[in-house]
């Protein structure tokens, strides 16, 4: 996968974490509702201009923007989920606080 497209799926994950759609975004970005679709996607790349428009628009910086080096598909992140709770699971004091981080999730 090339920066375009690292970068484009971080914008839509955190465009939807955030709960604004597309639609919104653009807006708030001065951009068709299309280009941002195709900066998602990975086919068009952003101007330094937008792109410090989406920084502010989406309330992050660049650092967190780019660090793109931890994306996985929604399914292989539940699958080491899993395999991570069941290590947890050995340990009382990390399995009370794993319980305590997902507890306060489910809250927001």
């Amino acid at each position: 996968m090339g920066i375009k497209e690292e970068l484009g799926k971080k914008i839509k994950r955190m465009r939807i974490n955030r709960g604004l759609t597309q639609e919104q975004l653009a807006e708030a970005v001065d951009v068709s509702q299309r280009t941002l679709s195709g900066i998602e996607i990975g086919e068009n790349f952003v101007t330094a201009e937008t792109l410090d428009k989406i920084i502010k628009a989406l309330n992050t910086t660049s650092e967190e923007l780019f660090a793109t080096n931890h994306l996985k598909e929604e399914q292989e992140l539940v699958k080491e989920i899993e395999n991570n709770i069941k290590t947890i699971s050995k340990n009382p004091t990390k399995l009370d606080i794993l319980y305590n981080v997902t507890k306060s999730l489910i809250k927001e």
